[in-house]
């Protein structure tokens, strides 16, 4: 039987138990809801078994990390009821760390009847009692103050989580293309990113007051002993039941008792913390980075996002975070049971004092007294002294998380409004234009583009044609200002497009990459992103999908247009008995499980060609679909690389039925149909435009378009 380990440190076994887990099957599973999550459990599991110089320079940063800290706290300041309960925090805090003084003292006030007791032979029984029962008054108040730490704590947490979750996905879906594609810059994204199961603001909540709690904590200590010892000789503590709280521990278990072994499944069926998900991973990849910039879809992103959060509200965590919490919040008599039962050695010291008070050497017990707070104090001088030195990194910590949202974009927007006439724009197109243009990508050496040159006027169809790797491709995405040449100008409508507002220029345009992305939201909501303000229309969105050819198959999918390409949040469980083929409505992914600890695919399984048409639908939604649309350049880049023949011929029929007087790019390696209605052909090659003209000037010409042209005829003659 093999042994897994999930994330969170839990521990899961793969089975070989034959038969079939049912989550729906009552009788035999447990269900326990944990936030957004539905934990389903068998209720006869097959346990396991159980087995220097440099922080100097460290501190030096702190007068530069300072200032973010300040403006932490302002945030926090912002966040509704987050001073409330951050004060309610520190006060717990404040409280809990004087109750082990206060414990010391009524021990010392013990030793004080037991001396008494030793030299007069009496016992005054009523401060016993008031000692004893303050004794045990302590342990309860340690429990109470720590079930309401935890009480705060969670919506504290859960709260600031909320609050630079969204801090960070507004960071970095604001990041242009170039920007985002720097790996210093994804470093510094993933250092205030990847930090677990919480967050940089709750890491500095807990470590502040954790260093306040400490010096409370040994201050109060330190006094109060030296107090209670300084008058008195050495005494004795039994601990004749001093085994009793290390079983209790031992036995007592987290409340919920999951801890991921055995046969056991978990979904979440929230939509909203599913498109939360999905949301996070649309702003996060690269692969999605182009159509988000060039779409002007980073609006309605937000606006998704900050929709969802609300409904989720302080449900907002993984399934392991939600399994921590359940267990952190919830009551556990056990414990409770073991924290007074380390009272019972004292307590049978106190009976044996009332009973034979000469049998007990004071100074033994004032011995006992120092050595058990001793340990203590050490502990808490070292966890100090630890903590200490990690100030300096948890504020520069917070200085990055600050810094990441004025990260400069290196595409600097314009400042002028585009077009100055759009009804005419929509009416007639745009012109373009490119003047010696010369371009590498980041990180390069070679030129994707050299001193290129051509200029199309309004309304026209223009073809670009090339080997892979000519430099189409680029042209495009020079277009929409993806990224800014190192040499030359752009035009549009003769005017430099580094001028323009970079909202209103990609407004104008409308993009389908050939490296197209498919965004892991429903169907609908990559179709919707065409055209947010159509969000709510289903009428058009239909007509997208049709105009796009994707209707057919997406009718046939389970879920339709609610069918997620790649579902987000992907269901966790256990090793499942082998007949087990179906779970939550979707498939089980055997490999999965016995690789890696059973986390399901959730990807729809479509074509490449049925991808193709998604995007397409896409690209429908956002420049035909709307009467109100702003698009005046469609740019296409190898738009049926994956269709078959007849659904390439009858894309190009529809684009040139609807697309009227706008103005249109294709880029394609392959000749055919379309550049017979070219207004003009760019022929490229090594990232230079060799030749241009219309289709029947460049045959005549006999040129390498001509040559190219008459190789793929002669394949169907």
């Amino acid at each position: 039987m093999k042994e897994l380990r999930p994330r969170g440190g839990k521990r899961t076994r793969v089975t070989s138990r034959r038969g079939v887990f049912n989550p729906e099957d009552n009788t035999r599973v447990k269900h326990t809801r944990l936030g957004v999550w539905d934990l389903y459990e068998e209720k006869e599991p097959e346990l396991a078994s159980i087995p220097g110089s440099s922080r100097l320079e460290r501190f030096l940063s702190l007068k530069q990390s300072i200032p973010y800290l300040w403006m932490m706290l302002k945030d926090i300041g912002r966040i509704k009821s987050c001073w409330m309960l951050l004060m309610c925090y520190g006060v717990l805090v404040f409280v809990g760390s004087l109750i082990p003084a206060l414990s010391i003292w009524y021990k010392g006030k013990m030793l004080k009847i037991v001396e008494m007791a030793v030299e007069t032979r009496t016992v005054d029984k009523n401060i016993l009692l008031n000692t004893t029962l303050g004794s045990i008054g302590c342990s309860l108040a340690t429990r109470i103050i720590s079930i309401a730490k935890n009480k705060v704590q969670r919506p504290l947490q859960t709260r600031l989580r909320r609050h630079y979750v969204s801090h960070i996905f507004r960071a970095r879906a604001r990041l242009d293309v170039p920007t985002f594609d720097d790996p210093a810059v994804q470093r510094q994204l993933d250092s205030v990113s990847s930090i677990g199961n919480t967050t940089v603001a709750w890491q500095t909540v807990n470590l502040v007051t954790s260093l306040g709690g400490v010096v409370i904590k040994v201050v109060s200590q330190v006094a109060v002993l030296a107090g209670v010892l300084s008058s008195q000789p050495d005494g004795v503590l039994l601990a004749v039941l001093s085994i009793l709280p290390g079983l209790l521990q031992y036995f007592s278990s987290d409340p919920l008792g999951f801890k991921g072994i055995g046969v056991w499944a978990a979904t979440t069926k929230n939509e909203h913390y599913i498109r939360i998900e999905g949301l996070k991973h649309v702003v996060s990849f690269p692969e999605h980075r182009q159509e988000l910039v060039a779409g002007n879809m980073m609006s309605f992103i937000l606006a998704m996002f900050s929709d969802a959060t609300l409904h989720v509200g302080d449900y907002m965590n993984n399934f392991w975070q939600s399994v921590n919490d359940y267990n952190m919040h919830t009551f556990s008599f056990t414990s409770l049971l073991k924290d007074m039962s380390e009272h019972l050695p004292q307590l049978a010291f106190v009976l044996r004092a009332i009973h034979q008070p000469t049998s007990i050497p004071v100074s033994v017990a004032s011995l006992s007294l120092i050595r058990e707070n001793a340990s203590d104090l050490s502990w808490m001088l070292f966890r100090f002294v630890e903590q200490t030195g990690s100030i300096a990194d948890q504020l520069g910590t917070i200085r990055k998380l600050y810094e990441i949202r004025n990260i400069p974009n290196k595409v600097v927007d314009g400042t002028e409004p585009f077009p100055e006439d759009e009804t005419k724009m929509k009416r007639e197109g745009v012109g373009l234009e490119f003047r010696n243009v010369s371009f590498t990508y980041p990180g390069g050496n070679d030129y994707a583009l050299r001193d290129v040159s051509f200029k199309m006027h309004p309304g026209q169809l223009c073809v670009i044609v090339g080997e892979n790797g000519s430099g189409k491709s680029t042209i495009l995405k020079l277009c929409v200002r993806l990224y800014d040449p190192q040499q030359g100008e752009i035009l549009l409508d003769g005017r430099n497009i580094r001028e323009l507002k970079l909202d209103d220029l990609r407004n104008a345009m409308s993009v389908l990459f050939q490296n197209f992305t498919h965004f892991p939201l429903s169907i609908r909501d990559n179709i919707i992103l065409g055209n947010p303000s159509l969000a709510s229309d289903d009428a058009k969105i239909r007509l997208a999908a049709e105009l796009g050819g994707s209707t057919n198959f997406i009718e046939r999918l389970p879920e339709g247009f609610d069918t997620y390409l790649d579902r987000p949040v992907q269901d966790l469980y256990s090793g499942l008995p082998e007949g087990t083929k179906t779970l939550f409505g979707r498939p089980v992914d055997y490999q999965g499980v016995r690789s890696a600890g059973g986390m399901a695919s959730g990807t729809t399984g479509l074509s490449g060609g049925q991808m193709q048409r998604l995007a397409l639908s896409r690209m429908f939604m956002r420049s035909f679909v709307s009467d109100d649309s702003q698009v005046g350049l469609l740019l296409f880049d190898e738009p049926s690389a994956s269709l078959d023949p007849t659904a390439e011929h009858d894309l190009f029929r529809r684009l040139r039925e609807l697309r009227g007087n706008k103005t249109m790019i294709f880029s394609s390696h392959r000749f055919g149909n379309l550049t017979r209605h070219a207004d003009m052909i760019l022929y490229m090659s090594d990232s230079r435009i060799v030749e241009s003209g219309t289709h029947e000037e460049l045959l005549k010409r006999e040129g390498d378009y001509a040559r190219i042209w008459m190789l793929q005829a002669q394949a169907f003659l």
